[in-house]
């Protein structure tokens, strides 16, 4: 069992650190008070799309990791727009210790989980804000679109010959 011991000992720890979070982007269209629509019965429809960028800074060990959201709330009684949020939520991290090879999966899925709960406040707040109940988002399983976007990008080479 000391053999063993010794050899968890030896593998370096994981080290991260958020430096640093941040709102790159943001735009709300409350497209019912702009158009000045009356509305008898409403019933949102909301779309919810997410997407991920990360990308190395030019300090060592640094990262910098967006997650983009676009919600889009529609009346599903005639289609019409609610509103439109977009939201681009930046974090940058300091990682350390993580082999190269799961790298672009740690960005891609620890990253933006640490950073979900923030998102989710901001979209409460500005929705709450902006004339509309709070939209409490629902927990995004950033595994699960890490790896539809590998299935994606396999397909890709494929459709193309």
């Amino acid at each position: 069992m000391a053999e063993n011991g010794s050899a968890e000992e030896a593998a370096p720890q994981i080290r991260m650190q958020i430096l640093a979070q941040f709102i790159r982007d943001m735009s709300f269209e409350n497209v019912v008070a702009q158009k000045g629509l009356q509305s008898g019965e409403v019933t949102p429809d909301i779309q919810v799309q997410v997407s991920l960028d990360a990308r190395k800074r030019p300090v060592d060990f640094q990262f910098e990791v967006i997650t983009k959201f676009k919600i889009t709330s529609k009346n599903a009684a005639n289609n019409d727009t609610l509103f439109l949020l977009e939201l681009d939520y930046a974090g940058i991290f300091h990682i350390e210790n993580v082999p190269d090879d799961q790298m672009h999966p740690f960005l891609l899925i620890e990253c933006p989980r640490l950073l979900f709960p923030y998102i989710r406040r901001i979209v409460s707040d500005v929705t709450s804000d902006g004339g509309f109940p709070q939209l409490n988002l629902d927990t995004v399983d950033f595994l699960q679109l890490y790896r539809q976007e590998l299935a994606r990008r396999a397909e890709a080479p494929q459709m193309n010959a």
